[in-house]
């Protein structure tokens, strides 16, 4: 605002006149330009676009400019109000013969304004009359080169009949017009006036020119900016510098190292303060201008040959070591590295299956299974087993089985880590690889002996209520509807014969609560061996006698505690009976029969298929057996002969 005010504001009068509409080009409170406005004197006219760093926020959609518009010191144009639809209107402007038409546009979004300009929804407008008597200059504030697909303003997408365009945003200070041969304007990129990042670009001369316009020809005057701080940077190979490349198989060479690149950047520094100096030497004025310290930015490359290392200084502590003569103390050097492609071992030498085999496998024809082993067999497989593997396979193809992969590669890693697992931890790598193989092989020769099944017991999830099958597809294919359970080792005995887990079974109550039976302990499991005593003719009278009169007192039996376990739930086969039942029926203990679960399995076989009836039969005889007292018996005796047999205990 101080140059502004400084070096624009003053008592020589302004020749330009305005012709376009003063209202379509400034908004705001003041709609019209500066130097018309009577209570300033206004020199020289300042006509600004705002950028990407001073974009109108807010909900007025104010920027920055609209502050110095309101305070008098230049005028703002260029606005885009919406992003999606843009018109750019010119402020036409008049001196003598010359005309020029001054487009503008500010700063949008690159992304948002390739797409706009793509979907031709940006809108030129030009002069209704003496359109060729009219110079068209455009200042656009953009990305001019393509860091992204979209992230930038190609320059084919501004009409051709512009004459001059003044592109800001980019650094890089190109003065000299440059024409573009496909839409045969010029372009004239002054960059930035100060160095906002160490890279190569921002280390040229910084520049501003005079635009001299006369009728339908311009020319330019560039002139140096001389008030920049001096910027150097060099970028080094130390496998490719005459000095550094000898050290790379020396051994602790950091020293040196370290001393060639001080003596790059001793360079550097006297370059930056020679050139001030001699950009200073014409100064007229007698006042003496300091040096100010330069930045300078050594890149460097310590990429080293096969066999050879270079052991760099950590760049913060190299850069301390000229704290007092640049500007840049903690970043003057910046060591990079060549990255090196990543090579995927085992792939280049994959085997497949001859192509007459391929060729002669169509879907009625193949069989998965074989066509499984003829690709397995060119490979080699470390941890999988092959046979197993192509039975999982067409058990995935052939039945459907959507988790049998699953399942398949989670049992052999952890057959797998279990083996190793085992293994002394002493092995060696090879060993270890040695162990792998000989597990896979064993896994192998036990599945083709059919003696290898899965480790875990498959079970679907009820589906949830919320479960859309419409929208979220079937329930079974869902992975989490499937839930695994380990199968436990003792589950089953020499014989071969597998016994089904299930809760422990609770004991009955030996006295009264209201009526109603009450669970007081568990019981363990016996063996499913184990012979019962053989049974009179008259056991097997009272035996029959309980079950039907239990059968009308069911809804007694119901009634048990509700924080108990159902023994209905746990053997749907025990038929249970009220101690009314008990002390009318079993006056004295019976010994149990072979026979008699076979009587309770016929009672139930309304309520379960043939396998949850031979289930039942098998957890029934385990939980009589388990009520046996010492005599044996099968049954509670009477009320008075259970209240003694507890106080024994």
């Amino acid at each position: 605002m101080r140059s502004l005010r400084s070096n624009c504001l003053g008592e020589k009068p302004c020749e330009l006149e305005i012709l376009s509409d003063k209202t379509e080009a400034f908004e705001g409170t003041f709609d019209h330009v500066n130097y018309e406005d009577p209570d300033i004197n206004v020199a020289i006219p300042v006509f600004s676009i705002h950028g990407n760093h001073d974009d109108p926020t807010g909900e007025s959609h104010l920027a920055a400019l609209d502050l110095l518009q309101i305070g008098g010191l230049l005028n703002y144009y260029g606005r885009t109000h919406e992003s999606d639809n843009i018109e750019i209107k010119p402020v036409l402007l008049q001196k003598g013969r010359t005309k020029l038409a001054l487009y503008g546009m500010s700063n949008v979004r690159d992304e948002r304004l390739f797409r706009t300009f793509r979907d031709g929804k940006v809108k030129f407008f030009q002069p209704s009359q003496q359109k060729s008597d009219w110079f068209n200059l455009m200042s656009v504030h953009q990305n001019r080169h393509a860091y992204t697909e979209t992230g930038y303003l190609p320059e084919n997408f501004l009409p051709s009949w512009m004459d001059l365009v003044i592109w800001g945003h980019e650094h890089e200070s190109l003065i000299y017009p440059r024409p573009n041969a496909e839409t045969n304007f010029d372009i004239i990129q002054p960059g930035s006036t100060v160095a906002t990042s160490l890279v190569q670009g921002e280390a040229e001369p910084k520049h501003a020119c005079i635009l001299s316009i006369t009728g339908r020809e311009y020319s330019s005057e560039p002139i140096r900016l001389k008030s920049v701080r001096p910027f150097k940077v060099k970028d080094i190979s130390l496998a490719e510098d005459k000095v550094t490349k000898k050290l790379a198989k020396k051994e602790n060479n950091r020293g040196d190292i370290t001393r060639r690149l001080m003596e790059i950047v001793e360079e550097l520094i006297n370059e930056a303060n020679t050139e001030w100096q001699e950009l200073h030497e014409q100064n007229d004025s007698e006042e003496q201008v300091e040096t100010p310290l330069p930045l300078v930015r050594l890149r460097v490359e310590y990429t080293a040959p096969e066999g050879g290392l270079f052991d760099c200084e950590n760049p913060q502590r190299f850069s301390n070591r000229f704290a007092q003569r640049v500007a840049n103390t903690t970043d003057v050097v910046q060591f990079w590295r060549r990255k090196t492609a990543a090579v995927r071992k085992g792939l280049k030498n994959v085997e497949v299956p001859d192509q007459s085999v391929l060729e002669s496998a169509t879907l009625d024809s193949v069989k998965v299974e074989k066509l499984v082993r003829e690709f397995l067999t060119a490979q080699s497989l470390t941890i999988l087993p092959q046979n197993s593997f192509g039975d999982a396979v067409t058990q995935f193809v052939d039945k459907d089985d959507k988790h049998a992969m699953e399942a398949f590669v989670d049992d052999s890693l952890k057959s797998q880590v279990n083996h190793l697992l085992s293994l002394n931890g002493d092995d060696e790598e090879d060993d270890l690889q040695n162990e792998l193989e000989l597990n896979k092989s064993r896994m192998e020769g036990l599945f083709a002996a059919g003696h290898l099944k899965s480790s875990r017991r498959r079970k679907m999830k009820p589906r949830p209520d919320n479960w859309d099958s419409d929208m979220d597809g079937s329930w079974s294919d869902n992975p989490g509807a499937i839930e695994y359970a380990d199968i436990d080792e003792d589950q089953g005995d020499e014989d071969g014969e597998s016994i089904a887990s299930a809760p422990a079974p609770v004991a009955r109550g030996r006295g009264r609560q209201n009526g109603t039976t009450k669970a007081v302990a568990a019981k363990k499991a016996i063996p499913a061996a184990k012979k019962a005593a053989p049974a009179s003719k008259s056991t097997r009278g009272r035996k029959k006698k309980v079950v039907e009169e239990d059968d009308d007192e069911d809804d007694d039996v119901i009634m048990d505690d509700a924080g108990d376990q159902d023994d209905s739930q746990l053997f749907p086969l025990f038929v249970k009976q009220s101690q009314r039942g008990t002390t009318k029926t079993a006056s004295k203990p019976a010994a149990v029969t072979k026979k008699q679960p076979a009587r309770k399995a016929t009672q139930a076989s309304s309520r379960g298929t043939r396998a949850s009836r031979a289930q039942a039969t098998h957890d029934l005889s385990d939980y009589i057996e388990d009520e046996d007292d010492s005599d044996g018996d099968a049954f509670e005796p009477a009320p008075a002969v259970a209240t003694s047999t507890r106080a024994k205990r």
